[in-house]
């Protein structure tokens, strides 16, 4: 076999062979690095998408004779990322033994709890349905692949014929069927009818590859790949168009991002009909390519292919009926064209669901479109949380490729309906569906924070995180924000550099929100400054900073913020990070307790006017806070230490003990009381939690 990765064009060659050579010839290990390479390449196979295994020879606990083992990645994990832990592993013989009692295809579910007898590693993931596939093929190391490339063959119109065109006698080709069992029944006859063969071909499905070792599989699945690229590129180069060619023009990439910003609260809204969805937004090339194309109307509607891509993005996309050049702030005009389209893909896919469905299948599922496509924009994703319905939009985003190879090479051809729905409701599905863990409870939510670039900012922009919110973190200094951001995995955050005194900046970090997420649901405003001073050395630059900050830039945040919930329509919270020097009067404040006052009564007036749009506004007052705080670096500090006749280091036991509790008071606190406020107190509007360890002074009256 070929080993010199500059030969490949379409996949990427990632094997390290000192990265190899420390894994010191143990296979398992091998295995594992040769599915997370792989899973590196979407063109490959995407997330979630395929499986790998190896085969070794292992000492029987019972017996202490040799047995063989087989490793295979187990079920719902993702080759990418697998890992130990992921992966289960059976005695090859018993799985194989498993012919002696299968029925037939009525038996596909009974066979999957028998995987469990085969159980060789007793700290196995749960084998998947895939397993008996890699089980009765002889080969030590086999991978299963969903490249887009080949799936395009798999669905291309007499796939066999052109598998045979492309690599004559040395690939096999299996017709399509669900998997399972009798699935790895016909592998395994399909090899003894064409031995010699080095992969088999899944008719609407993907590819089975193998080799001797690690590499020689990784090698065979490589150009198997590439071989299957270079043809379909050679015959789009003949066709000369790609999908009919252009039918519409994209607007410019900014025009793109602003409609696409615009209109993703009301197609959020729209998609959490049931249950409350996270946005995903793609104007990539490929993306624009198909749905700007003449074929886009012909070939949407016939749905994915791969069972893998219409699990995740439910068996066809919405395709809006929108112009680019469509005035989409005029927001009533528009919700009168998407209502009833939204209204008539629930009742197609309710009919799909009705005629399909049999005695015993699982309920309707949410009717919602996960993909919806705006030709001459882009193509939105909506599912319920940032990495499902990112991981929506890659799917399909091969779902395209795979369409335009097929196109290509003859013309593409979906599931069939009734078999789509098979898989989709398949009772192994619904029991994997119903193993997920409970939702953290700001699942499904997004909250956007003002100054979170550090001290209680950042930890409230933690704790929301931590119960499962999306959150934008906004801040007027950059590198705290890319420091702040650094802290939390892929798919929680993103980040906006945002100035509260402008609403420009405040609406350009509300259209990050929307354009990463798909709108906002909670806003807290955090931002702030605090100035110490008697009234004879407050200036009127102090005045003006205190009100613009505090008062004016809560005023912008809300409005602006009110403008994207009520596009949503499903409600929302507004929180105030205020002070308890907004209730109390102390010396050398007057400028910070105006200004403090100010966002509390605004709080309660928003809370009055924004209640029939359920748009909750409430307010935490801490105090003390000065252990993490931003806010006491500086002046201010230096100011409160004046006015109480005390060292500033002799603060913290200051503030600790003049509440009532003694407690000194963190930043982790006020994320808690925000917490209590968006999560458990769900019908408090207009309320003040005091967050000050018991403040006599400060007690609502």
């Amino acid at each position: 076999m070929k080993n010199h990765h500059k030969e490949f064009k379409y996949v990427d060659y990632l094997w390290d062979e000192d990265k190899a050579k420390k894994l010191n010839d143990d296979q398992v290990a091998l295995f594992l690095y040769r599915s997370n390479i792989l899973g590196a390449d979407l063109r490959i196979t995407n997330y979630g998408g395929g499986n790998t295994s190896c085969k070794t020879i292992e000492k029987d606990p019972l017996t202490n004779e040799d047995v063989e083992v087989m490793w295979v990645k187990g079920s719902g994990g993702d080759i990418g990322t697998l890992t130990r832990s992921g992966i289960a592993g059976l005695y090859t013989d018993r799985l194989r033994d498993l012919k002696k009692v299968y029925k037939g295809l009525h038996d596909e579910d009974r066979m999957v709890g028998l995987f469990n007898h085969c159980i060789y590693d007793l700290d196995s993931k749960a084998p998947s349905i895939d397993t008996p596939l890699h089980g009765l093929l002889p080969f030590a190391h086999i991978d299963h692949l969903h490249p887009d490339a080949l799936i395009a063959v798999a669905a291309a119109k007499d796939s066999e014929k052109v598998t045979k065109e492309i690599w004559g006698d040395t690939m096999g080709w299996v017709p399509w069927q669900r998997p399972g069992f009798d699935l790895g029944l016909q592998l395994e006859k399909c090899l003894a009818d064409n031995p010699g063969i080095r992969g088999i071909v899944l008719g609407s499905h993907g590819l089975f590859t193998w080799g001797d070792t690690s590499y020689e599989c990784y090698m065979n699945s490589l150009e198997v790949i590439e071989t299957a690229s270079e043809y379909i590129e050679n015959k789009i180069k003949e066709k000369g168009a790609v999908f009919g060619g252009q039918k519409i023009k994209s607007l410019a990439k900014e025009a793109r991002l602003e409609k696409a910003a615009q209109l993703m609260p009301l197609l959020r809204g729209l998609s959490s009909s049931e249950n409350r969805m996270i946005g995903h937004f793609s104007d990539s090339d490929v993306v624009l390519e198909f749905i700007n194309s003449h074929d886009l109307d012909r070939l949407a509607p016939l749905g994915t292919s791969c069972p893998d891509h219409f699990l995740r993005t439910k068996i066809q996309p919405l395709v809006l009926t929108l112009g680019t050049d469509e005035n989409l702030e005029d927001t009533k005009a528009v919700l009168a064209k998407l209502e009833p389209a939204f209204e008539t893909y629930r009742q197609e896919y309710a009919d799909y669901y009705n005629t399909c469905k049999k005695d015993n299948s699982p309920a309707m599922r949410d009717p919602n479109p996960v993909i919806i496509i705006y030709p001459g924009v882009g193509m939105f994703s909506f599912a319920k949380n940032k990495q499902t319905t990112r991981v929506a939009s890659e799917f399909y985003i091969n779902a395209i490729n795979v369409m335009r190879g097929a196109e290509a090479i003859t013309a593409y051809t979906s599931l069939p309906r009734q078999e789509a729905f098979d898989i989709e409701y398949w009772l192994l599905e619904e029991a994997k569906l119903s193993r997920m863990p409970k939702e953290q409870p700001l699942s499904r939510k997004v909250a956007l924070i003002t100054g979170a670039g550090g001290g209680i900012g950042k930890a409230i922009a933690d704790k929301l995180a931590a119960e499962g919110a999306n959150i934008v973190l906004t801040d007027i200094d950059e590198a705290s924000l890319k420091v702040a951001q650094a802290t939390y995995k892929r798919d929680v955050s993103t980040y906006a550099v945002c100035n509260v005194t402008s609403a420009d900046s405040i609406k350009e970090a509300y259209k990050k929100a929307c354009l990463d997420f798909g709108g906002v649901d909670i806003i807290v405003h955090s931002a702030g400054l605090a100035i110490s001073k008697p009234i004879e050395d407050t200036t009127e630059k102090d005045w003006d900073l205190l009100q613009n900050v505090l008062v004016k830039g809560q005023f912008e945040l809300a409005k602006l913020g009110v403008e994207v919930m009520r596009k949503q329509n499903l409600g929302g919270n507004f929180i105030s990070i205020a002070s308890k020097n907004g209730l109390v009067s102390g010396p050398n404040n007057v400028g910070y307790g105006t200004a403090k006052a100010a966002q509390q009564h605004m709080s309660r007036l928003l809370a009055a006017e924004l209640a029939p749009d359920k748009i909750r506004v409430n307010i935490v007052n801490p105090d003390g806070v000065i252990v993490g705080s931003k806010i006491w670096e500086g002046a201010w500090a230096e100011g409160r230490a004046k006015a109480y006749g005390i060292a500033v280091e002799e603060l913290p036991a200051h503030y600790a003990k003049r509440n009532l509790l003694n407690e000194i008071i963190y930043p982790e606190d006020i994320a808690n009381g925000v917490f209590s406020l968006v999560a458990i107190l769900d019908k408090t509007t207009g309320n003040i939690v005091n967050v000050d360890g018991g403040m006599a002074n400060a007690f609502v009256r």
